[in-house]
């Protein structure tokens, strides 16, 4: 990344990372001190802020995160959803970029970074894509994580002007102004979510960039077609629907 904050935002830090955790309990100390140790090396001290979000969890999730040093942790009273608690954690954040990642560290510091260098290179949002070109050998999916990609992508050209090659990558990251905007004006709490991101984006004109990459661990997935697939529908149609009364922000 580049010295300097985004010229329009009034950010503190150079980068705030946003950690949505849900019954993360064994995983989420480590998490934020891989975090804090690579970040610090690489932007230097007081450059880095972290944020986890602890969507509903009844493990003790943030009272661990608060024990790990986050920055801060929100918890919100019930489990929402993904998208609720990223949504929470971007509109906290002060970084001059501001990315998202998963609590189990998918996808480690060094691609954090690389999602960050995109914004830094004049990206409004950048994307992890695990289909891009540049992207190296991970860990592969699960047939039923790979099906329900699938299906997903499908539905979302029903809101997407662009072809994307990876939506659901758990690994984004926005400009300051754009991360606080978008916290403001998404309403998807579930799996959907990221769509709806990019959907705001797109109607925005924002520049949208993917980079590549590698998923370098794997919990157990929690892929259940049977609950998802109705509700992929659901959210698209909501998308659609809210896009009618939507107008573009210049």
């Amino acid at each position: 990344m580049a010295d300097g904050q985004h010229p329009e935002s009034g950010a503190s830090r150079r980068l705030s990372v946003v950690v949505p955790a849900y019954n993360a309990v064994a995983v989420i100390a480590d998490t934020v001190a891989a975090l804090r140790r690579d970040l610090t090396a690489a932007l230097g001290p007081d450059a880095v802020e972290i944020i986890v979000v602890d969507d509903g969890s009844h493990d003790g999730t943030a009272a661990r995160a608060r024990e790990a040093g986050a920055d801060a942790v929100l918890s919100l009273p019930n489990n929402r959803g993904k998208g609720a608690a990223v949504r929470a954690g971007m509109a906290q954040s002060s970084g001059a970029t501001v990315v998202f990642t998963d609590a189990d560290l998918s996808y480690p510091p060094d691609q954090v970074l690389r999602v960050a260098a995109a914004i830094d290179d004049g990206a409004d949002v950048a994307i992890g894509s695990r289909t891009h070109a540049g992207a190296g050998d991970g860990i592969p999916p699960s047939a039923l994580r790979q099906l329900s990609g699938r299906l997903f992508n499908l539905l979302t050209r029903v809101v997407l002007r662009g072809r994307y090659g990876d939506t659901q990558c758990g690994l984004k990251g926005f400009g300051h102004d754009v991360a606080h905007r978008l916290a403001t004006e998404s309403r998807i709490d579930g799996f959907a979510f990221d769509v709806e991101l990019l959907h705001l984006a797109e109607r925005d004109g924002l520049v949208i960039r993917e980079v590549p990459a590698e998923v370098r661990s794997s919990g157990r997935s929690s892929v259940n077609l049977a609950l998802h697939v109705p509700q992929m529908v659901r959210d698209v149609v909501l998308m659609w629907w809210h896009s009618r009364s939507r107008q573009p922000r210049r």
